[in-house]
């Protein structure tokens, strides 16, 4: 734990609160002495969150994002995670509206489960199209009693609506692996008008036990024809949530790595459909950038895109934490987040803030410049539930370490941060810690990205309860959750060498 501190005038204020607080007259921090105190305060979770979605109830599972051609806004269906779920059927598909990826309106339910007997007892992603009136979704069905069903576990099955908010199953249509592909591994379905004027699904799935994603075309969404592998998976790895899109001169896939060792949401790219399948034909690993085509941590899964003719945004879930331990493995499902999808000239993907947070949290406080040395660290004033914190950070060599502790504050003995690490003289990584208890948390780091050449660091944050994003130089993207952030202090720390922060803006709500 760290021993260097600047002392500000809160902090007086706080030790002299803190030894007040000990005696019996005021035992506990409340929330009438919350505005002098620096003191940690014990925080709960909202029921919701609103910049990171999370409804009243339950939370959000793989979102399936759509723009809405006929309503102008963005429609996100996701899988509603009750905990807990029912038995056999869970799962139903949920959604929820927003025109600026900052602000929703929950739809409730949209596509329930199945029954118990049926193939679709419970539900999984899947891609929504529009077409000449009518809005055809695609869904994952799945059966954990497939002799009921045929011998069928896993397939992909069709509802449809005329106004995005009744949905009609249609239990004719019915899409499996049949002789070729796995029974138990068959979905994630995803469609797309092609270039051709077909529509063209992929399904995830395996073929002869090697992951694959598979292809289906079709004339009216209705009848669906074998076209064959659009792509196969690299060694033994399994792409979930498939998501192909054309963005320029460049064509994606945007993909949800299942395989335990890498957990993450990463994209290939090529100038033709052909260039991009080579990408992983033969095992080949063309990778799109240095770093594997990595687009967040671990804290960000099953993310989809989807795009309104000017930006694109990808959508995904942040994991809560078993127990609500800041060290805890990941659970299923979680808040919401969105990202702004970034184009580089070379192709190149990144993800940056979405603009209407940024507005949506426009009044800000401005803090005074300053610079750490050494192991020093600034304690910083009390967060509201929802906040953006942007600031420049200039290093003075490569091999300065620097980061931001959050959950924090002037009693605390364990705190918890983020940390911006240099991996050489000209690659950095982010990693995750708990500082004053087990150190670095396995499985939360980030990415590898260029260390700036000029040492400068455009750092913007964006929390909502525990869960937040870190944005540095629209080049790396970092989300996690972080329980006690809302309402407690924070941090800006040294580590090693010299930093000077400035421009320091901070919004609380």
């Amino acid at each position: 734990m760290k021993t260097n501190m600047i002392i500000t005038l809160p902090v007086v204020a706080a030790i002299v609160l803190g030894t007040a607080a000990c005696s019996s007259d005021d035992p506990v921090l409340t929330d009438r002495n919350l505005a002098q105190s620096e003191l940690y305060l014990d925080t709960d979770e909202g029921m919701s969150q609103k910049i990171y979605y999370k409804p009243y109830v339950g939370y959000v599972g793989d979102p399936m994002p759509f723009y809405d051609p006929v309503a102008g806004d963005f429609k996100i269906m996701y899988l509603q995670d009750y905990r807990p779920n029912q038995a056999l059927t869970y799962h139903p598909i949920w959604g929820v509206r927003t025109t600026d990826a900052a602000s929703y309106e929950s739809l409730g339910e949209l596509i329930p489960t199945g029954s118990a007997s049926e193939l679709d007892a419970a539900l999984g992603t899947g891609s929504t199209i529009y077409h000449d009136g009518t809005y055809y979704t695609f869904y994952t069905a799945h059966s954990a009693n497939p002799s009921g069903t045929g011998g069928i576990n896993e397939a992909v099955m069709l509802a449809t609506s005329t106004d995005f908010r009744t949905w009609t199953k249609n239990h004719e249509l019915l899409i499996w692996g049949e002789d070729t592909y796995s029974s138990t591994d068959f979905r994630d379905p995803f469609v797309y008008e092609g270039e051709d004027g077909k529509f063209h699904m992929l399904v995830s799935t395996r073929l002869n036990g090697k992951g694959v994603l598979a292809e289906y075309t079709s004339d009216n969404l209705l009848d669906w024809a074998s076209a064959g592998v659009f792509m196969t998976m690299m060694w033994d790895r399994f792409y979930e949530c498939p998501d192909l899109f054309r963005m320029g001169d460049w064509w994606y896939l945007v993909y949800s790595e299942q395989h335990d060792a890498i957990r993450r949401v990463q994209y290939f790219k090529g100038r033709t459909l052909d260039e991009l399948k080579a990408c992983t034909a033969g095992d080949a690993g063309i990778w799109p950038d240095n770093h594997e085509g990595f687009l967040d941590s671990r804290g960000f899964y099953a993310g989809k895109t989807a795009s309104d003719g000017t930006n694109r945004y990808i959508w995904g879930w942040c994991a809560t934490r078993a127990g609500s331990d800041n060290t805890g493995n990941a659970d299923w499902a979680g808040n919401l987040v969105a990202h702004r999808l970034i184009q580089s000239a070379d192709g190149t993907l990144t993800m940056g803030e979405v603009p209407a947070i940024a507005e949506l949290l426009s009044d800000y406080k401005e803090e005074e410049d300053f610079t750490l040395s050494g192991n020093e660290y600034k304690l910083m004033q009390r967060l509201g539930t929802e906040n953006r914190i942007s600031f420049q950070l200039i290093a003075s060599s490569p091999w300065d370490k620097f980061g931001v502790s959050f959950a924090r504050g002037s009693d605390s003995e364990k705190f918890y941060s983020i940390v911006v690490n240099p991996e050489s003289e000209t690659v950095r990584k982010i990693n995750y810690e708990e500082e004053g208890g087990s150190g670095f948390v396995p499985n939360t780091d980030s990415y590898n990205f260029n260390t700036p050449t000029d040492g400068v660091y455009n750092i913007t944050i964006v929390t909502d309860n525990s869960v937040m994003t870190m944005y540095i130089n629209e080049t790396v993207a970092y989300t996690t959750r972080v329980y006690g952030t809302a309402r407690n202090c924070w941090s800006i720390n040294c580590y090693d060498g010299s930093i000077a922060v400035s421009d320091l803006r901070v919004t609380r709500h």
